[in-house]
């Protein structure tokens, strides 16, 4: 099978060709429950042929991630809640997800984090001449992540960047720049669970758009203002812990306590909930 060609810094990202000639007209992908949440066991490649059918869809499709941390929102955030299990696709992320899974009786297999797969949907976007708009991160961030993924991904077609980081009053002004971009794929940055109520909110305000995809911190990776943790920390698992040890005093909370209390929501909901 002969690969399409990129940029040697993507080539572990390629789509092989014969892969984009057989995607489905049809995409129905089945949740599967994941204690209170419906959840998208699928492969990489599955994602990707989801991606492609979404790209020829007439209608937004959100894409969101789960992992420990988003789990513990959900538990206390109804709105949240609603939002994550209306995605078109919620795909596992961590560790934890697949820790809590095999109490849960599912068998997930690849480990479908943001960070990782969005590049790969980024490449796909560019074969298909989808265009792409990045908003999130601190003023400049959106815009460094811009130029450094058109130097990476020949044919990119970038239409346009924006902080997260925006006024109530701005938010109509921003749906109308991005509506008159002829922008396909939106990229979010803005973090948990903001990203996701944003566009679960706004979704019919969208409405030429294809895909929303909720990313994190994305755009502090794309735009190589944050580090990823070395391949083989990445490997077996453990990126969590990397990101513990480089920013203590933000991620304590979330990494310590929250996993903690993570397996409790799992256990709560499993034997105590209605």
């Amino acid at each position: 099978m002969k690969p399409v060609p990129a940029h040697p810094k993507f080539k572990h990202m390629t789509v092989l060709e014969s892969e984009r000639k057989v995607f489905p007209g049809t995409l129905n992908p089945i949740k599967s429950d994941f204690y209170n949440i419906k959840l998208d066991i699928l492969s990489k490649k599955q994602v990707l042929e989801s991606c492609k059918f979404f790209f020829d869809s007439g209608k937004p499709n959100t894409i969101f991630f789960l992992n420990a941390h988003c789990f513990n929102i959900s538990q206390s955030n109804n709105e949240y809640f609603n939002a994550i299990n209306n995605a078109d696709l919620l795909l596992n992320d961590g560790i934890g997800i697949r820790l809590a899974s095999l109490i849960a009786g599912l068998r997930i297999g690849e480990n479908l984090n943001g960070t990782d797969l969005i590049p790969e949907i980024l490449v796909l976007a560019s074969l298909e001449g989808k265009k792409v708009f990045f908003l999130g991160g601190i003023e400049g961030v959106a815009e460094n992540a811009a130029n450094r993924i058109m130097s990476l991904i020949p044919g990119i077609q970038i239409a346009g960047y924006r902080s997260g980081y925006f006024q109530k009053h701005e938010e109509n002004s921003l749906i109308r720049h991005i509506n008159s971009s002829g922008t396909d794929l939106l990229v979010l940055g803005m973090g948990v669970p903001k990203q996701e109520l944003w566009a679960y909110k706004n979704l019919d305000h969208l409405p030429d758009l294809k895909i929303i995809i909720a990313g994190g911190a994305i755009l502090d990776f794309l735009s190589g203002n944050a580090r990823r943790a070395p391949i083989w920390i990445r490997k077996i698992h453990m990126e969590w812990l990397y990101r513990l040890y480089r920013e203590p005093k933000r991620m304590w909370r979330r990494y310590i306590i929250g996993n903690f209390m993570f397996f409790i929501n799992i256990l709560r909901v499993k034997y105590f909930s209605d």
